[in-house]
């Protein structure tokens, strides 16, 4: 008797056991085919994505936190200057780069997110610092910056952000009117949801928006509930896009609804969300992560800049023939 109590004491005690970490990503999602990538180009951005996996890899490995993980991830994919995000981000139409991004914790559902920003040279960090330093959700333009310089963030010149190809791209954009989406589609939004050995989910999302957008237009990016969202009870997501169908459809916080009330699966909550923007003309794609080790991801558009890791390694894709979980 004294010998079951002994070892009912011990089983009680003992500590959980952890979690398998995963992690997934993308770059943008879009009308992206064989066809407009060069093998060069195609390389690059495999590279690319493979880098952002091995950042985010390193921390959920080490048991660091999912949060921690989404963030290194992110970053580097905003360092990368072949997606829309951080160096490389699309133009205004008035010739300026104006930056979203956006985090939040599955834990505890905190949040922070920014707009319209032009001098912190990792927008998802200073999404995370009004997360974790301010009493706010979201901060935009002007103030924005000024709380990132106030907090020591990395400032960089407004001209960091430019490259010849985004140019390029609003100059295409005024001579022929071409829809903004078509050309912000080939190096889109960047994203990353991930879970952790404690079995926490995290997700992050940045952006440079559409080029040629005006009148400080914000997408669905930094948006919590539309282009980023996180919940223990359900999931992480981050998704990419025609930014204005998917705030119309609340798609992060959607599936994640769909997942707690209906009890869906992550990829058949996703995919009818999805059906929901694209029954609005929406098209794009998400990403998403839950606590029982479910990645997943989802799109209606030619293909998604993707990726995912785990302790069995890690793989990316680009065309919409690749694989699709």
């Amino acid at each position: 008797m004294r010998l079951a109590v002994l070892i009912g004491a011990l089983l009680m005690t003992a500590p959980a056991q952890a979690a398998e970490w995963k992690l997934v990503i993308h770059g943008g999602a879009g009308v992206i085919e064989r066809s407009a990538l060069t093998p060069e180009k195609e390389k690059e951005i495999r590279a690319g994505l493979d880098r952002a996996l091995a950042a985010g890899a390193a921390v959920l490995s080490k048991g660091g936190a999912s949060l921690d993980a989404v963030e290194a991830a992110v970053r580097v994919l905003e360092d990368d200057p072949n997606f829309n995000a951080g160096k490389g981000a699309v133009f205004t139409y008035d010739g300026k780069n104006e930056l979203d991004a956006a985090v939040m914790d599955g834990r505890t559902r905190a949040a922070g997110a920014v707009a319209g920003v032009t001098r912190s040279k990792n927008p998802v960090s200073l999404a995370r610092k009004v997360m974790e330093a301010s009493n706010h959700v979201m901060l935009s333009g002007a103030g924005a910056d000024a709380f990132s310089k106030e907090k020591g963030l990395e400032q960089v010149d407004p001209s960091y952000f430019g490259t010849d190809y985004r140019r390029k791209q609003l100059e295409i954009f005024k001579k022929t009117d071409v829809a903004a989406l078509d050309l912000e589609y080939r190096y889109g939004t960047v994203g990353a949801v991930a879970l952790d050995q404690s079995g926490h989910v995290a997700a992050a999302t940045s952006t440079g928006g559409m080029t040629g957008k005006r009148w400080n237009r914000i997408g669905d990016a930094p948006i919590i509930g539309a282009g980023t969202y996180a919940d223990d009870r359900a999931c992480a997501v981050s998704a990419t896009g025609s930014g204005e169908m998917f705030i119309r459809v609340g798609v992060a916080h959607e599936i994640c609804a769909r997942m707690r009330f209906l009890k869906e699966d992550a990829g058949t909550a996703a995919d009818t969300v999805m059906k929901e923007v694209a029954a609005i003309d929406g098209s794009g794609g998400v990403i998403v992560v839950t606590p029982k080790g479910e990645m997943a991801y989802s799109f209606n558009s030619a293909g998604m800049y993707r990726g995912k890791a785990d302790a069995s390694g890690r793989k990316v894709a680009i065309f919409g023939d690749e694989e699709r979980r």
